[in-house]
């Protein structure tokens, strides 16, 4: 037997109260008995439909029919040993129930059984658990194949391999060469060879709303532990299984209407296309974002600003390495058909550009030289694992033995100020035409700076500035079948307008240092499932080996992506 919650007092007391009454009004006015075994039959029905229910246990049903019984009888008896008006001796009157009170009490014991049947969905089939429209899942499967087309002209990797020692340590494709001992050859990165994968993505997230001010949000992904910005598994592992990790796992917290602090792994918080952060990418930190809207505004300012820990401070050996951000813009709508929205970006990187280290030694034991490191060696390393392509780089270690691998540092500091624009155009419903634009200037490029930390006094070269451009047309989301969409972007990138780690890891094969074009077309199979295809063309802007040795090397590379995309 369930045990009888407090809450559900207010509606037993008003069973009584009706049950009471219509007994007493029984006993008032035969004429009326009709009406009055209607109304008891009713209130009896709603007392079983309580017991069945759980909300009121069987005895005490019979309890409450029995104490209400018990009344109108003692009134009876009372009433009856009682002397007449006529003999002089006081009436004892029944309190008359009326046809308007009577439906009172009809009504309130309806509405809160029936409120109670509403919230505990009695009757409703297959009915879950409240908590359960709290939690949110969905996610994506992507199945995708992928041909790359190297460019005939490319230089060979060995020439980067060969330029290590010739080209006063400056690169912006390191890992096009192995850097293997002085007699190898070996180049790890291929630059004339075609490739051709099949790869998945599958993408798996849970959203909880704790509060109207507090939710969570997990995310799993397919991919790479050492690739933040592609979440890619390409298949031929001979049939083994795959990973799938922790994408993301962030609380979001709204104090005020309008304001929302997100804390820990959570989506991109700006304004922004691929050419400065890759779709796939998730940051780590705080981040903060207000918006000011009002009933009926048109015009919608917001503001973003962010810190993000890239790399834990460990004292003495290395210091930590930290991105901070901030972004001011708006949403506006001009008119019925038409929405646009802009935003202007700062972003800076504490601790991350190259300086010279000299925190080792060389010695030769048994007449061989080796290089001892000290405690903090390789602090200023940018490392391979992070960086994708196209920023220069120079050696932090010029001095270190021949055949040991150079330690590669940033050449720039990194500031960017980027600027934002969208706009989208419904006058030609059902379709839209969308067009997007951005701009970035890193504001920390300087050659006199490179200097003084390298300790060369040489001209590294590389690029400040980049844009974007990007329309398309057709549905302005490919939900349902039959629905399309086309596009065309275009894209120029200086070698250090923005960190190569970061951003489409897609054309160019990623990075920076790349200009170039994509075609796409999507095309709606069914609900939620659609088929995409992809045309990428692109080129070297400087020489990706060093301006000064090799200005006429070159890397190209198109590529073809078919896609088919399940949501649900």
């Amino acid at each position: 037997m369930k045990p009888m919650k407090t809450s559900r007092w207010p509606q037993l007391t008003t069973l009584s109260l009706a049950l009471s009454l219509t007994l007493h009004a029984g006993l008032a006015h035969a004429d009326e008995r009709e009406s009055l075994e209607a109304l008891r039959q009713t209130t009896l029905g709603l007392i079983n439909a309580l017991v069945d229910k759980g909300v009121l246990s069987r005895d005490a049903a019979d309890a409450m029919l029995k104490q209400a019984q018990a009344k109108p009888a003692a009134t009876a008896a009372t009433a009856a040993a009682t002397p007449t008006a006529a003999e002089a001796k006081p009436v004892q009157r029944i309190p008359y129930v009326s046809e308007a009170m009577k439906a009172q009490i009809r009504n309130e014991v309806k509405e809160e059984v029936l409120t109670q049947a509403r919230a505990e969905r009695w009757g409703v089939p297959n009915a879950s658990a409240a908590w359960t429209d709290r939690i949110k899942v969905d996610g994506d499967f992507r199945f995708r194949y992928q041909s790359d087309h190297a460019g005939n002209t490319n230089t060979p990797a060995y020439y980067y391999l060969a330029s290590e020692s010739l080209n006063d340590g400056i690169i912006r494709a390191a890992d096009f060469a192995s850097y293997l001992p002085a007699n190898s050859d070996v180049a790890t990165g291929a630059t004339t060879d075609n490739r051709n994968r099949e790869r998945i993505r599958l993408r798996l997230g849970i959203t909880a709303k704790v509060s109207d001010e507090v939710g969570v949000g997990v995310r799993l992904a397919t991919g790479s532990a050492t690739d933040r910005v592609s979440t890619n598994q390409t298949l031929g592992q001979s049939l083994n299984k795959y990973p799938l990790l922790v994408d993301r796992a962030f609380v979001r917290l709204t104090p005020v209407e309008g304001v929302d602090v997100l804390a820990g792994r959570f989506p991109n918080p700006w304004f922004s296309t691929d050419m400065i952060w890759s779709e796939n990418l998730n940051f780590e930190g705080l981040a903060t974002t207000a918006r000011w809207e009002q009933p009926e505004a048109s015009f919608v300012p917001f503001a973003t600003v962010g810190a993000f820990p890239l790399r834990e401070e460990t004292p003495p050996t290395r210091g930590g390495r930290w991105l901070y951000g901030a972004q001011a813009g708006a949403s506006w709508v001009p008119a019925e058909r038409t929405r646009l929205k802009f935003g202007l970006a700062y972003y800076q990187y504490k601790n991350l550009a190259g300086r010279q280290d000299q925190d080792y030694t060389i010695a030769t034991v048994d007449g061989k030289t080796t290089l001892q490191p000290g405690a903090t060696y390789g602090q200023y390393e940018y490392a391979a694992g992070l960086r994708q392509k196209g920023n220069t780089l120079f050696e932090t270690n010029p001095a270190s033995p021949a055949g040991l691998p150079p330690v590669w540092g940033l050449a720039y500091q990194f500031k960017p100020l980027v600027l934002t624009a969208s706009a989208e155009f419904t006058h030609f419903s059902p379709y839209s035409l969308l067009l997007s634009a951005e701009f970035v200037k890193n504001t920390g490029f300087d050659k006199a700076d490179f200097q003084r930390r390298s300790g060369l006094n040489l001209d590294p070269g590389g690029k400040d500035k980049g844009y974007q451009l990007k329309a398309a047309f057709g549905a302005a989301e490919v939900r349902d079948p039959g629905q399309w969409q086309a596009a065309v972007s275009y894209r120029y990138l200086g070698s250090d307008a923005v960190l190569d780690a970061f951003n489409d890891s897609d054309l160019g094969l990623g990075g920076t240092n790349v200009q170039g074009y994509t075609l796409g077309f999507t095309y709606g199979l069914y609900r939620n499932t659609g088929l995409g295809l992809r045309y990428l063309s692109s080129r070297t802007i400087d020489s990706p080996i060093n301006d000064q040795f090799e200005p006429n090397a070159r890397y190209r590379v198109n590529s073809v992506q078919v896609d088919l995309n399940v949501r649900f």
